[in-house]
């Protein structure tokens, strides 16, 4: 027993070995699994956040760029502009759009940001999942708009409208991927505190009470060097008898 409690303090565990508590260790099994599945999944997540971060970083550069161009097609409408002021405001327009579709091609890790693909992300130990909104900037919406151009009055007048398309499209996608994030946050929350309920369970099942172990080691400790004494003593009284006949 001595043994034994020592053991249990120097590890801090009061299972160990299976047979202290067979089905305790069973359990305490099968909740170290799960939430060793429970931090994969919030890495997962954690991920998942960091890639839909990723997305409105670029699509921030995105709004910026369209609301400029959205600009650049009303100044070309300026009855002012010379036929080379237009052309100068429509290669500024160009690039803008060149831009845009360069963003689109952007990947986050090998995996496209804006494919318009939905991403499946775990969300739990049993790998269910949930599925992200996805962005697609190669959408007929988007290239439209980029492919216009403001070199004359009626051009800039269409460029405009399909701009303005963009942005509305864009604003609708920037709230999905709010959306994504929020939900992916309530996700990795829920995972936080499953994890701390578990292993708090886990703890209850397998962690010594120090206090408690300390008092049964020190209780052992006198009875071992109680019935050493004892032992001693018991040897000692045929030596005594001995030296009364010699």
């Amino acid at each position: 027993m001595l043994s034994k409690s020592l053991a249990r303090l120097s590890s801090g565990s009061k299972i160990t070995s299976p047979a202290d508590d067979s089905a305790g260790l069973a359990v305490s099994m099968k909740l170290n699994a799960q939430i060793a599945r429970i931090d994969a999944a919030s890495n997962n997540v954690g991920n998942a956040v960091s890639l839909n971060q990723t997305q409105d970083g670029y699509l921030q550069k995105v709004s910026d760029a369209l609301s400029r161009m959205s600009e650049l097609s009303v100044l070309s409408q300026d009855v002012t502009k010379s036929a080379s002021d237009k052309a100068l405001y429509n290669q500024e327009f160009s690039t803008l759009g060149t831009y845009i579709n360069d963003v689109a091609t952007k990947d986050f890790n090998g995996v496209s940001l804006f494919s318009g693909t939905a991403q499946n992300v775990t969300t739990d130990s049993d790998a269910n999942t949930f599925a992200t909104t996805g962005v697609n900037l190669g959408a007929s919406t988007y290239t439209t708009a980029t492919a216009s151009s403001i070199d004359t009055t009626a051009n800039a007048v269409t460029a405009l409208t399909n701009i303005k398309a963009a942005i509305v499209q864009l604003a609708k996608d920037r709230a999905n991927i709010g959306s994504n994030i929020e939900a992916l946050g309530y996700y990795g929350d829920q995972l936080g505190t499953l994890k701390n309920n578990l292993s708090a369970a886990n703890s209850r099942i397998t962690d010594v009470d120090v206090a408690q172990e300390s008092t049964k080691y020190a209780k052992y400790n006198i009875l071992v060097q109680a019935g050493t004494a004892m032992l001693a003593q018991a040897n000692a009284q045929p030596q005594s008898a001995l030296r009364l006949l010699q």
